[in-house]
């Protein structure tokens, strides 16, 4: 699991446009030196795990980075927290980090790479050898949308309510080699493709291509990437477990999601649009049906069929957990909440815009700065 923060100012609850210089040693000093990373912009940074073979493990390393990187924050008088955008921050006054990787970045993309002011959750999922990851990658594809629908934490952007629960999509998509990628003739053809564009200098290897879902260039994994970063912990265990298990029941029988037609990339594509607007709330389109059905209910459909997948890898709590999204709503929902309890008190736009980022670092880490758990966790309904 990969887990990207803002690091915020609680004086002005801005994100930071330069971090103090020893912040991502010092972290390193507390959680382990591969355990956080540098991002692209000076206001994030990313907290990267080791390999779990098991949901308890993943809870337990996943809580200490979480607590471990705020509290190094807390002694420089900083914060962390979790979400896809940050509701104040402006992309006009980011830094970027001084590596020759983001600089060539920043040079090639200009103020498409200067406006990533965003953060995602990546989940890795081993692939046994001799399974084409290609092709299996091609059958999880139309599953995406709901991973995004049950993960949307970006409603604002640069102070501005957007509309949408998962804002962060949209302005990804303004990076070239994003979003839903095309069905390819498996590892083969992924390679050939690889192969063509590092040819033409577009690329300078697989990393450059940014899809919601790849095979992963360093590790034998597919890597989930269509996630906002989830605020509440809990939610972001469930995501990870439902991957892990849908993954497992792809291979458990490998002719789900086999049949496609023409019009099913497209299908996907309008299904992401519609997570992005209204989340679990949304209805997607089922092309085998030729219907529409709601989150909860394809959500429940697939528990079901992974029931069994999910008492094998022994993550049943996690997956129960995602009940909790649709009974209490995703980040989004709880962001939402505090900014109209804001403005309907009487308080201005930007004075509720800053208590929903209290109410997002207290939620990133409960308890840290003296809000108890449950306020902290429950402040959406």
């Amino acid at each position: 699991m990969e887990e990207e923060y803002f690091v915020v100012s609680p004086a002005t609850r801005q994100a930071v446009t330069r971090l103090p210089k020893a912040f991502v040693a010092d972290c390193q000093k507390r959680v382990g030196r591969a355990r956080v990373s540098h991002e692209m912009l000076q206001s994030q940074v990313e907290a990267v795990s080791p390999v779990f073979r098991h949901a308890d493990a993943a809870r337990e390393e996943m809580a200490r980075l979480r607590r471990g990187i705020a509290e190094v924050a807390a002694e420089q008088g900083l914060r962390i927290l979790a979400a896809g955008t940050h509701p104040l921050a402006s992309w006009h006054t980011q830094s970027t980090t001084e590596k020759p990787r983001y600089t060539r970045l920043i040079d090639d993309f200009q103020i498409v790479g200067r406006r990533n002011l965003l953060c995602g959750m990546h989940v890795h999922v081993a692939v046994p050898a001799g399974v084409d990851r290609v092709h299996l990658m091609n059958r999880l594809m139309p599953w995406l949308p709901l991973f995004l629908a049950l993960s949307t934490s970006s409603p604002f952007w640069s102070r501005e309510r957007t509309g949408l629960l998962g804002y962060r999509q949209a302005v990804y998509a303004e990076w070239p080699r994003t979003g839903i990628p095309d069905f390819l003739d498996g590892q083969a053809g992924y390679d050939a493709f690889v192969d063509l564009l590092v040819r033409s200098g577009a690329i300078d290897g697989p990393g450059s291509l940014w899809w919601a879902i790849r095979p992963a260039a360093r590790y034998p994994t597919l890597e989930l990437r269509i996630a906002d970063c989830c605020t509440h912990l809990d939610d972001a265990l469930a995501i990870a477990a439902l991957f892990r298990c849908l993954v497992r029941g792809h291979l458990r029988d490998p002719e789900w999601g086999a049949v496609r037609t023409p019009m099913t990339r497209r299908v996907i594509e309008e299904n992401r649009w519609r997570a992005m607007r209204g989340g679990i709330e949304a209805t997607f389109i089922d092309e085998a049906r030729d219907d529409v059905v709601p989150v909860a209910s394809l959500l429940a459909t697939l528990r079901e069929r992974l029931a069994d997948d999910a008492r094998a890898l022994d993550c049943e709590r996690e997956i129960a957990a995602l009940d909790a999204i649709l009974d209490r709503g995703s980040s989004a929902h709880g962001q939402l909440q505090v900014y109209r309890r804001g403005c309907e008190a009487g308080h201005t736009r930007l004075e509720s815009l800053r208590e929903v980022v209290d109410w997002l670092v207290d939620a990133t880490v409960p308890g840290l700065h003296g809000v108890p758990a449950t306020e902290a966790f429950h402040a959406s309904p």
